[in-house]
């Protein structure tokens, strides 16, 4: 066996390992908002179940301030889940669309470009987010944690580049394609 072949092989036991990897994100993330979502449900009900919400959040202090501001901050809690369940989501079709033997194609190209979007919109819900808690600490003195809007971007910005070559591996296939 060459050295083109076993590249070959691994690099699709990679993938294939990031494929079912992805899946065991989605699924995670999709319980996760589930849970949350039950959760507050039962917590308009039973104040008491604000204390655990969900993996030990402990939200009862804000639910017994303001339930609207209780309610807005669950609701971007599971906002950002639903985009990461989103984005999780485009990245198994794309890993499930690729062809390694023809791997740009407008298809990938695009779906590349909605996930860069989905981290633009976790970038500013993070935004909203964080504005929320520094204006939340303002009116209450309850502190929550700060969400990493940096990093959004910045992956957000990578994928959409990411996309932008394989845009441009598009138009160079079927240049090439024409002259054949």
């Amino acid at each position: 066996m060459n050295n083109g072949s076993k590249a070959s092989t691994r690099t699709k036991q990679i993938l294939k390992a990031m494929y079912i990897l992805a899946w065991v994100v989605f699924i995670c993330v999709m319980i996760q908002a589930g849970a949350l979502l039950l959760s507050y449900f039962v917590s308009c009900i039973n104040p008491v179940a604000s204390k655990n919400l969900y993996s030990g959040l402990d939200m009862y202090q804000l639910r017994q301030i303001n339930f609207r501001y209780y309610t807005i901050a669950v609701s971007l809690m599971i906002a950002l889940l639903c985009i990461k369940a989103f984005v999780t989501f485009l990245v198994i079709k794309v890993m499930s669309k690729v062809n390694m033997e023809n791997p740009f194609t407008i298809r990938i190209a695009r779906l590349l470009e909605k996930i860069s979007y989905g981290l633009l919109g976790a970038a500013i819900l993070a935004l909203l987010q964080n504005a929320h808690t520094t204006w939340l600490f303002n009116k209450t003195g309850i502190i929550q944690e700060k969400w990493a809007l940096g990093q959004c971007l910045v992956m957000a910005a990578l994928v959409f580049i990411i996309s932008q070559v394989f845009k441009r591996g598009v138009e160079i296939q079927s240049e090439n394609d024409l002259t054949v």
